[in-house]
């Protein structure tokens, strides 16, 4: 038979019922552990035969115990739910975040990486896998685990935790072909700042050729992060240049909201005249009236495999099995787009 394999923390961890913090701190002096919690530890550290590594407990006393993050946005409700998704999943191993926002600039997210190293976090979390070429230096030469959310990058850093954006925004343009629906309008922020929407943008366009149909109603609504207000006016301007536009397919919800309202403002029945189509399962797009057909790219569960991998990389749970942890969003169709 094969040798059986040494209990860890964590195994102590289950059997107690606390975290492997707690383990850990009760192990080292105990002081910061109430005494029924440290006698159930070491009971059940009897009963496995765990074996406490004090130097590895002195080394780890080293650590900073933060991950940093970057996100584009802060008041970004899909990112909002990453990064709890990713808090949840660190805080029972006694890490916590330390978050930035890079406000979609690639350059600010290059000064933001240099700053957020130097503080010698356990690794990092980026948003997106296109960085400029000395921020991906940082990265590479970091020495700690990095992940990149939210995107599928060809040639990725490290870890990867996301899906492609381009082909969620095909699925919606599959949908609006399949209601009967030709003459189809795309409207996102201005392209090169998003690289995450100019995915969707070029999946619009990829998916509408496949189809063979025009895929020249290309509306620029703003510099990201784009807001319901500039969708309305983006949807407005759609209209007049294109009023026989029968579907418009927005980079976000909160765009497909703005579109939504302007066109009950304009007297445009949605979906009787025009359909539209959000991205990203904001709980606006479930209450508004009619509720807004969109993609749930499960931004909670983007964080949690995060965690995992993070947690897998420096030791503290089972490793991933793949570096690249791929996500399939969901297309959730709703009165916005019936047939």
């Amino acid at each position: 038979m094969p040798p059986r394999k040494p209990p860890t923390m964590q195994d102590i961890a289950r059997k107690v019922g606390v975290s492997p913090m707690t383990v850990s701190r009760a192990l080292r002096d105990g002081t910061s552990v109430n005494a029924q919690t440290r006698e159930a530890i070491r009971l059940a550290v009897d009963e496995l035969g765990y074996v406490f590594d004090s130097t590895a407990a002195n080394l780890r006393q080293q650590r900073t115990g933060f991950v940093a993050v970057t996100i584009p946005s802060i008041n970004n409700a899909n990112f909002a739910d990453t990064v709890r998704g990713l808090s949840d999943g660190l805080k029972d191993f006694g890490l916590q975040l330390l978050l930035g926002y890079t406000d979609y600039d690639v350059d600010q997210e290059e000064a933001l990486v240099e700053q957020l190293l130097r503080r010698r976090p356990e690794a990092i979390v980026v948003t997106g896998g296109q960085h400029t070429a000395r921020c991906r230096r940082l990265l590479e030469g970091a020495n700690i685990p990095v992940v990149e959310i939210w995107d599928l990058p060809g040639q990725p850093v490290g870890y990867v935790v996301g899906f492609s954006n381009a082909v969620a925004a095909g699925m919606l343009v599959d949908h609006l072909v399949a209601t009967g629906r030709k003459r189809i309008a795309f409207i996102g922020g201005e392209a090169g700042r998003d690289s995450r929407g100019a995915d969707r943008r070029a999946g619009f366009v990829a998916a509408m050729q496949r189809h063979g149909l025009d895929a020249s109603r290309l509306i620029a609504a703003g510099v990201p992060p784009v807001s319901m207000l500039e969708g309305a006016a983006a949807t407005r301007a759609l209209l007049e240049q294109a009023p026989d536009t029968e579907a418009v397919l927005c980079v976000s919800d909160l765009l497909a909201f703005g579109a939504l309202t302007e066109c009950q403002r304009m007297g445009i029945s949605v979906p009787q005249q025009i359909a539209i189509a959000g991205f990203g399962n904001y709980e606006i797009a479930e209450i508004c009236v009619p509720p807004l057909t969109t993609v749930n790219p499960f931004p909670e569960r983007i964080g949690r495999q995060t965690a995992a991998a993070v947690l897998g990389a420096l030791g503290l749970a089972p490793a991933e099995a793949s570096h690249r942890l791929e996500i399939s969003p969901e297309l959730l169709v709703r009165a916005s787009s019936e047939a």
